[in-house]
């Protein structure tokens, strides 16, 4: 059994830049696992560099000088951040906390629609079946009430925390940008001289990075921002909270524009019942959906990589129980860093 296991190593780790690029990746996902939490702002501020960072290169295309084009475009991001912090951050809020009192009587509502089931399927549903539906649901509203009272109450201590957040993030941010380039170079001088695996991940994964998180960020504002406006044009309660809901399914293939259809529907049900105005928002709703997944990610996406549905879903579930909503907005840059790992492997270790 060791000599397998001997052969197995020295046929795929022979190569001296085999061994750099797994210890590399080993301090990494070490480094994130241990210090995620404290360097949250770090990687935070990193994150939002590189998506600003196209930007700067496409005025830079123009003949702007590198400087000026970061001020030009770190001025941009302060705005649109103090515009959601100030303007949208509180109206999610409010509509949050306004959802969560209605709970009450949009459950009323609903279980009217259930009650109606034992009459009509005695041999599927019984009501004390649905009377013990209605009292977890409730138990549940009530658990997520003291919840939301209790998130208060602790978000009252940590305002210190995120307001040294708000103003540390915005200056990483501009020096990311500023100095990225340098810091990059500084940072590959460590590395020896011969490092063509690592230069062939890097090649790869760079692009194909850029262009997944900077068109899902841009999908999730259109969606979301369509969906807002045709929520708020057809009189939707909680408008922007349900549309920021669908804006942020788009970070979940396949199954995310499913998920999220059901809230929306159950609300448009309890404030409509099944009219006129029920239909035309299901059908407006199905529309966005449509022309999300046939003409926006086409366009966004068409220089994707190539992954199997199989790969994308594990690697969302996989990602995404490490590191939350962060792991499921990464999970398919993570599978593509993988996909690079294994094509840029030394061929011949892999041929022998």
């Amino acid at each position: 059994m060791f000599k397998v296991f001997r052969a197995w190593l020295d046929h795929f780790f022979a190569d001296e830049q085999a061994l750099l690029l797994v210890v590399l990746l080993a301090v990494g996902l070490a480094a994130i696992l241990m210090f995620g939490s404290t360097l949250a702002p770090v990687f935070a501020s990193m994150i939002l560099a590189y998506l600003t960072l196209g930007l700067v290169e496409w005025l830079e295309r123009f003949g702007v000088n590198h400087l000026p084009a970061v001020w030009g475009i770190y001025s941009l991001f302060i705005a649109l951040l103090m515009a959601f912090v100030f303007v949208v951050l509180p109206l999610l809020w409010n509509q949050a906390t306004d959802l969560l009192s209605d709970l009450p009587l949009m459950l009323e509502k609903l279980m009217g629609l259930f009650m109606l089931l034992p009459e009509q399927y005695p041999e599927l549903v019984s009501a004390d079946q649905i009377k013990q539906l209605a009292d977890a649901a409730m138990a549940e509203i009530g658990n997520a009430g003291q919840l939301l009272v209790s998130f208060s109450l602790a978000s009252i201590g940590q305002s210190l925390t995120w307001l040294v957040y708000l103003v540390l993030v915005p200056i990483l941010v501009f020096f990311f940008l500023k100095d990225g380039h340098m810091m990059v170079l500084w940072l590959t001088s460590f590395l020896p001289t011969e490092r063509n695996v690592l230069s062939n991940v890097w090649l790869e994964m760079d692009q194909q990075i850029a262009n997944y998180v900077r068109g899902k960020v841009v999908e999730i504002v259109i969606v979301g921002g369509a969906t807002y406006v045709a929520f708020l044009w057809l009189g939707l309660d909680y408008a922007a909270l349900l549309a920021m809901v669908v804006g942020l399914s788009v970070l979940i293939p396949y199954i995310g524009a499913t998920l999220v259809t059901v809230p929306v529907a159950l609300i448009a049900y309890v404030q409509w019942g099944v009219s006129t105005e029920f239909y035309t928002l299901i059908f407006v709703y199905g529309i966005i959906q449509a022309l999300d997944g046939n003409v926006l990610v086409p366009l966004l996406f068409s220089e994707a990589v190539n992954l199997h549905p199989v790969a994308i879903i594990v690697a969302v579930l996989f990602f995404g129980s490490l590191w939350g909503l962060w792991g499921v907005f990464f999970a398919i840059p993570l599978a593509t860093l993988i996909k690079a790992v294994m094509n840029a492997w030394p061929k011949k270790l892999l041929a022998g």
